[in-house]
């Protein structure tokens, strides 16, 4: 141990991994709303692109926030393991170059980041036991986050096809209704209805897609929900048959629990009415909900 004061990074090493592996659990495995820095950060980087000019560039802030938070998790895990190296670098490690041993927080650094990306270079490897037992445990933690974020990333596309593909079917049904005037059948509600709960559900296991805008309208969900409510106030109030008043009912208790979900989890104003919080929504995304 070179140096015995940088023995209290290692405290503060153990804090910075133990700080990445909670928010990838939260943010991964828990669905309810729960105080975590990747949701902090994702929430700020949408706040900052809604004050910028373009619309357009609304539409990086998913992608980017993606971005972001895997970089935060790659960083964190790769500091915090740093730290514990640091106090052991470089009597406890071998070096491939036996005059470069200079040792000190770069090295440890870069030792942390080869051994998290799983690279195995060898120029510097640990020669201390515990140490040996230490650095393949962090390449299983950098495999793990390796796993987890492509993981994550491939269960979002899923997610954003049902949201457009439910946003376009408003569309068009919209554009037939104004064709063709007569009442929806009670299966195209009750389909409405089941899409729109998987869609609510699908904001809820995985947040980040609601900072996914389009700039397509005819795929925003964004704007096309506050004509579904349009709709399914129709069905209830003018249609004739029973079946297709209970289904506009059925689909209006679903855009009412979705409006209720997304305005506490994305902190949109509730007035208590689920047409001012679609219009919320709308506007959040820069969109035209009327």
């Amino acid at each position: 141990m070179t140096d015995p004061g940088a023995v209290l990074a290692v405290p503060a090493g153990a804090a910075l991994i133990l700080l990445a592996v909670i928010d990838v659990f939260v943010t991964l495995f828990f669905h309810a709303e729960r105080p975590a820095l990747s949701r902090v950060l994702i929430r700020g980087i949408w706040s900052f692109c809604r004050r910028l000019p373009p619309p357009g560039l609304l539409t990086l802030a998913g992608p980017v926030s993606f971005l972001v938070v895997v970089t935060d998790w790659a960083l964190l895990l790769g500091v915090g393991w740093a730290l514990v190296y640091w106090p052991w670098m470089p009597g406890d490690f071998t070096h491939a170059t036996p005059g470069d041993r200079a040792g000190g927080f770069i090295d440890s650094l870069y030792f942390s980041l080869v051994t998290l990306a799983t690279l195995g270079y060898g120029d510097i490897a640990p020669a201390a036991g515990w140490l040996r037992v230490l650095a393949p445990l962090q390449s299983l933690l950098g495999l793990g986050l390796l796993t987890a974020s492509v993981s994550w990333l491939l269960s979002i596309f899923p997610v954003l096809s049902r949201r457009r593909a439910l946003a376009y079917e408003i569309r068009l049904l919209e554009a037939a209704r104004g064709e063709h005037p007569s009442p929806l059948p009670a299966a195209v509600y009750a389909d409405l209805t089941s899409r729109l709960i998987a869609s609510e559900r699908d904001l809820v296991t995985f947040p980040v897609t609601y900072y996914f805008r389009d700039d397509d309208h005819r795929f925003a969900l964004a704007g096309a929900i506050g004509r579904l409510l349009t709709l399914a106030e129709e069905a209830r109030e003018q249609c004739v048959s029973p079946e297709v008043r209970f289904h506009g009912e059925l689909l209006l208790r679903a855009i009412d629990d979705f409006a209720a979900s997304i305005a506490e989890r994305f902190q949109l104003p509730n007035g208590g009415r689920a047409r001012e919080v679609l219009d919320a929504y709308a506007r959040d995304h820069r969109l035209d909900a009327s």
